[in-house]
């Protein structure tokens, strides 16, 4: 058959779906992978065949233009208890969700809803927020499969928005997400429904107890660890003589919000008198900015942290999906010190219940705090005992190549008729 994967131009989001595209065309399927054009070149360091649609927005100028947008309360969507949501707040995110949403997906509608009816995909493959994939899909008669790269905060708040909806009177009711997608399918002779938002089918690759209950029907599958072209250092061949702690904090705060959250300085001086090595896997701007780095430090560039982790004792991190999950798989405890946006709050939390980890909201993080939170995590043997028992857990659900299997018979039988065109 042959499947199209659809992403917004955000590595971390490719990332995570890339083993599964790999798997797929290794069980003799043709595959491409859309986003938009300048992203294309990452795509193709990858090894799959790209495909560029719509335009460069100028999203990452915006994004710099507004770093407090990771900061305010509309786009935290980590909150799921219902007794704690009000109408007004949840109509607020909606908006706020729908704008952003729209943001990114409307320059590459047209062109992907193109390139479909000349390739005719089988079956479509998206991130949980390139809304254009399922317009795409239901165009050319597609069935369509959101793989996740987040905990599904995406698919149960929806399931608690239209609750409340449905609870206001008739004239206050607003949905901003169906008309923002109702819009788009209407056009090409569809109407909405509520799979345009939550897919067909989702592929989770999350543990139970760290996954989110909702009503969508899913598959579980196994994250596999993929950070892009990479070698391994031979210094990473040779024993730690020293507990090892990773410092990393992912590149799309540095290359789409002007710069991290918390200062990497300040990390490296907190640590500095602990009995730890401390590898720092820095971008070169982010290196650029340390004035010294500490004895017991260590800064490194291009490292894959799937590689580096199994030699570490901690992690820590900016919250993103790949960092935290790719230390899930390998039993590292976790320092979250991260920002609340989307689901970011809901995870680290979730570790830190779990006890595999400990959680610092930014605005707490001072280096003492920190000091603490790795003393904590490398000293005691819980944290290390919980993160390995996460990880077994982890493991077990199925590989890519099982998955692709599971994709296959629900093409075969989900497989909608193409909306008809006006």
């Amino acid at each position: 058959m042959r499947v199209l994967f659809v992403t917004l131009p955000e590595k971390s989001h490719l990332f995570c779906m890339t083993p599964i595209a790999w798997a797929a065309r290794a069980a003799g399927h043709e595959v491409r992978v859309a986003s938009s054009p300048a992203f294309t070149d990452v795509i193709a360091r990858t090894g799959m065949t790209a495909v560029g649609v719509g335009d460069d927005s100028n999203i990452s100028s915006a994004m710099a233009q507004h770093r407090e947008s990771q900061e305010v309360e509309s786009v935290d969507w980590s909150e799921l208890d219902p007794a704690k949501l009000t109408w007004e707040r949840e109509l607020e995110r909606a908006q706020m969700g729908a704008w952003g949403f729209a943001y990114y997906n409307e320059p590459m509608i047209a062109d992907l809803v193109a390139f479909a009816r000349h390739w005719r995909p089988d079956l479509v493959v998206w991130d949980p927020l390139t809304y254009a994939g399922p317009i795409a899909a239901g165009a050319v008669g597609a069935a369509h499969v959101r793989s996740m790269c987040f905990a599904d905060v995406w698919a149960m708040k929806r399931q608690l928005f239209t609750k409340l909806r449905d609870e206001v009177p008739p004239p206050q009711r607003q949905d901003p997400m169906a008309d923002w997608l109702g819009g788009h399918a209407e056009a090409l002779g569809g109407t909405f429904t509520e799979e345009l938002i939550t897919g067909q089918l989702t592929l989770d690759p999350l543990p139970e107890r760290l996954s989110v209950p909702s009503d969508v029907r899913r598959v579980p599958v196994r994250f596999v660890p993929y950070n892009g072209p990479a070698v391994v250092p031979g210094w990473l061949t040779e024993p730690a003589a020293r507990p090892r702690v990773c410092l990393s904090l992912g590149a799309a705060n540095t290359e789409r919000y002007g710069g991290d959250y918390v200062s990497k300085a300040a990390i490296l001086e907190a640590l500095a008198d602990l009995d730890v090595e401390v590898v720092a896997a820095l971008l070169p701007a982010q290196a650029q900015e340390l004035d010294r780095v500490p004895d017991n430090a260590r800064v490194v560039q291009s490292v894959p942290l799937h590689a580096l982790l199994p030699s570490c004792a901690a992690l820590i991190h900016h919250g993103g999906f790949g960092s935290y999950a790719t230390a899930l798989v390998h039993g590292v405890p976790q320092l979250f010190v991260s920002t609340p946006v989307a689901d970011q709050t809901l995870r680290a939390t979730g570790l830190q219940q779990a006890g595999a980890g400990l959680y610092l909201p930014h605005v707490q993080a001072g280096p003492q705090q920190i000091r603490d939170a790795v003393q904590r995590l490398v000293a005691e043997p819980g944290f290390a005992g919980n993160a390995a028992t996460l990880r077994d857990e982890a493991l077990r659900r199925p590989a890519p190549a099982q998955v692709v299997t599971e994709l296959e018979r629900f093409t075969a039988e989900q497989r909608p008729a193409a909306w008809r065109r006006p």
